[in-house]
């Protein structure tokens, strides 16, 4: 798919809508997201988690916050460009001196394949990878220490020959953590999830299943998380996997097949895309969140039908994400339902940085905009990010989860969720509807969204060009060029800061960025830190290009 143009503007929802629709709709009594959610509330107000959350923000509310997206200077897009064609001149030198022998650095640069052979590797990325991205490897992949909570611990690393052949050390660093996918903070070594998830070791399940789900692997445990996970996202039925990654590309075969139309959002995670090119559907792209776009694809199809024989599609799937991972956005929720309605289509929805994290009570976009559950025909969400685990699930009515239990290539033969991991995902839910005595995890909820307005606020003070809506947990800040992103990231290793640095071929060319995931478990004192430091390596780095001026909240 392509991902080149990051110039959409989005809907003006986005930027006004954050508070307006925090409250779920008042659900009728035979809906299903309305069964246990008075006993959920009733509950966490038993246990003191919604008296307990702090009663004072200290988040700078003096102005508007602008979820648009902002192109670069074009003094930066200059430099983006000067700075990839001196790479790719220096690169095919580099290949020319190893051809003739005189750069044992890499490889040669041609594919050694048999005559007749189609080429494994894409030349240009192959050719990329070699001349630009193995010079700067070093600041990525660094192996983990420990776990990834607040603080983070890494083992070192020596490098032999321009980075060719890394050597683990014995030695180790902690840096400050502000790159890893645990919103809810439920990474930690002590706590009530990870004690429950021992517990079921200790309680004779054992560390792994060793089975699929479809033979030996389904226990009590992964029957009562199906059933968690349908009451919280307020759908019929759930059906829970091993691998989240698995959940979208091995399911969405059994999904759609050939005759079917799958329209797909560009920005799509490559699961989905992997899913979508798997079943064999035919597959249509739409720009990033673009509603005329969509529509236009959608009454197209209705009109032509398939190609050739012109019959109407067997199906039309609409796939898009809850919260886009690179982008920090949120899709447009109400207006996809609409056209879904319109045109008769059907909705897929990926949820895996959003449940947990969106919401008032934190359970994805629906709650965020305060949409039916019911009207979205599936919802997809993955345990990684949320709630510090593993596995993926798939929310829909008990026909399509019933079809899906036949069906599935990843149900019938990957390996089921351990019974710990089970646990923690049990816990950690539990927490987050009130219904464990043990863990607040409203109290969780609140302070991951309060730290995510806070510091989205406070890098758009600071000229950073920030994308996503005010809510997301993701927060890219676009250093544009290879060579700032890079910069940054070891300035800031050296400050004990660890995040994530996405270049080419995970964004565009001119979309290399910094990308910080925000987390319950920083404090204030953290963030105040992180931005300490960012302050400190502007100076030398120079990533403040926002041109924008901030509005006076009215």
């Amino acid at each position: 798919t392509n991902i080149s143009d990051n110039k959409v503007q989005q809907q003006n929802y986005t930027a006004q809508s954050t508070h307006a629709h925090m409250m779920p709709p008042e659900s009728e009594p035979d809906t299903p997201r309305s069964v246990g959610d008075e006993k959920d509330l009733s509950a966490a107000q038993s246990n003191g988690s919604l008296e307990k959350q702090p009663s004072q923000s200290f988040v700078d509310e003096s102005f508007e916050y602008d979820a648009t997206f902002e192109d670069p200077p074009l003094l930066t897009v200059l430099s983006v460009y000067l700075g990839l064609a001196l790479l790719v001149l220096f690169g095919h030198l580099r290949d020319i001196l190893r051809r003739w022998g005189f750069d044992k650095t890499m490889t040669e640069s041609k594919e050694n394949t048999n005559e007749g052979f189609v080429p494994l590797y894409n030349d240009f990325e192959s050719f990329y990878t070699r001349n630009v991205y193995q010079r700067v490897c070093h600041l990525w992949c660094y192996p983990l220490a420990g776990l990834p909570g607040a603080e983070i611990e890494v083992w070192d690393r020596h490098f032999d020959n321009y980075n060719e052949r890394p050597r683990l050390l014995k030695t180790k660093k902690k840096f400050i953590n502000i790159g890893s996918y645990n919103y809810l903070g439920y990474s930690e070594p002590n706590g009530a999830s990870a004690n429950d998830a021992m517990d079921e070791i200790r309680n004779g399940y054992g560390s792994a299943s060793g089975s699929s789900l479809s033979e030996l692997g389904t226990m009590t445990l992964h029957r009562q998380l199906e059933s968690l996970v349908s009451k919280f996202v307020g759908k019929e039925d759930a059906i829970i996997f091993g691998m989240g990654f698995a959940t979208n590309a091995l399911n969405l075969p059994s999904l759609v097949t050939s005759g079917c139309l799958l329209i797909s959002d560009e920005l799509n995670h490559a699961s989905l895309v992997m899913g979508a090119r798997l079943s064999g559907a035919k597959i249509k792209v739409f720009k990033h969140n673009d509603m005329k776009c969509l529509e236009n694809l959608l009454r197209t199809a209705v009109i032509e039908g398939q190609p050739r024989t012109r019959r109407p599609w067997k199906k039309i799937l609409i796939v898009v994400e809850g919260v886009y991972s690179m982008e920090g956005t949120t899709c447009n929720l109400p207006e996809i339902i609409a056209l879904k309605k319109k045109y008769k289509a059907y909705l897929y929805i990926d949820e895996a940085h959003s449940i947990g994290a969106l919401g008032k009570r934190g359970r994805g976009v629906c709650d965020q905009f305060g949409v039916d559950p019911r009207d979205v025909d599936i919802l997809m969400g993955t345990f990684s990010k949320s709630f510090a685990a593993a596995g993926g699930y798939i929310a829909a009515n008990k026909k399509i989860i019933a079809h899906l239990r036949k069906e599935s290539y990843d149900f019938n033969y990957g390996t089921s969720i351990t019974p710990p991991v089970c646990r923690q995902v049990l816990s950690s839910m539990q927490s987050l509807m009130g219904l464990n005595p043990k863990d607040d995890g409203l109290k969780r909820l609140q302070r991951l969204q309060e730290n995510t307005r806070f510091f989205r606020r406070e890098l758009k003070k600071r000229g950073y060009i920030i994308y996503g809506e005010e809510g997301s947990p993701v927060i890219p800040a676009l250093a544009f060029t290879i060579a700032s992103t890079c910069a940054f990231g070891m300035e800031a290793l050296r400050r004990g800061l660890a995040t994530v640095l996405v270049g080419f071929p995970a964004t565009p060319l001119l979309g290399s960025r910094i990308r910080f995931c925000m987390s319950a478990g920083l404090s204030k004192e953290n963030l105040d830190k992180i931005l300490a430091i960012l302050d400190d390596m502007e100076a030398t780095l120079g990533l403040r290009l926002s041109r924008r001026k901030l509005k006076a909240r009215k």
